[in-house]
């Protein structure tokens, strides 16, 4: 009988154990649930690109200032037959620069907001930050007649943070998961070669229009021709989302940059 009770004694001690780190677990995961890197698919996320079984891919040009590069951009994307393109403005050019505006709506171009101020959103607060892509939504919306329903956030830089804020003002955040490295200018032969060789089905291009990007006029031609070659379809990133489902990719707080 003295043997029983000491067995159900040493049971009672590794329940106790194990229920002890189950509580310390969860205590654990509750205290650093910020710093922990599980994606809930209820949660806002960035766009990436499309999985579709269909040779489409998406074309976006940032414009954040200069007045040199965006209409010989628009020529080319116009004598290649490409009219299906999106493109994320800054508000302010887009206030200086109404006449290109103007040449991107009547042409058909899908208009995407680029925000306010070209800062870092996640070194602002939650105030500013709605600020920013309140206004800058208006001033779109006066120019182009149509409120922008994406946004690509200034130098790619957001966290959980910027993208529940967006997700409030019933934005998409837009990234890519092809970049041409144009802003660097980093030759023609390789923006194109970048572009081509990484190309694939649902892609989101990430292009400049900008006047610090020389030489993205040039290697649009020869992206636009080799992409045809290979049977791709263009189309706007809001038609690419409604093909099926998207790809994003988990947030940990961390800021994706791109200076552009």
């Amino acid at each position: 009988m003295n043997f029983f009770y000491v067995m159900n004694g040493r049971r009672l001690k590794q329940y106790f154990i194990i229920a002890a780190s189950l509580v310390f677990a969860i205590g654990i995961i509750y205290v650093e649930k910020d710093q922990v890197s599980v994606f809930s698919t209820n949660e806002p996320a960035a766009i990436y690109s499309v999985q579709t079984d269909r040779k489409v891919i998406a074309l976006t040009f940032d414009i954040s200032w200069g007045d040199k590069r965006a209409e010989p951009i628009i020529k080319v994307l116009e004598d290649k037959g490409v009219k299906k393109s999106t493109f994320f403005l800054s508000s302010p050019w887009s206030k200086t620069h109404p006449e290109v505006v103007d040449k991107l709506v009547k042409g058909g171009f899908e208009i995407g907001s680029h925000g306010y101020r070209h800062v870092n959103y996640t070194e602002l607060s939650d105030e500013e930050i709605r600020a920013e892509i309140e206004t800058a939504h208006q001033m779109l919306t006066d120019l182009t007649k149509k409120p922008p329903a994406l946004i690509r956030l200034p130098n790619g830089d957001f966290d959980k943070r910027v993208l529940k804020i967006a997700d409030e003002l019933n934005y998409k955040v837009i990234q890519w998961d092809t970049d041409s490295m144009d802003w660097k200018n980093i030759g023609v032969d390789q923006i194109v070669e970048r572009v081509v060789t990484k190309a694939h089905n649902g892609d989101i291009v990430l292009l400049h229009a900008s006047d610090s990007s020389e030489q993205t006029h040039e290697a649009l031609p020869r992206i636009i021709d080799q992409l045809k070659a290979q049977g791709y379809e263009f189309v706007t990133v809001s038609e690419m989302i409604h093909q099926t489902s998207v790809t994003q990719t988990p947030v940990n707080d961390q800021m994706f940059k791109n200076w552009n």
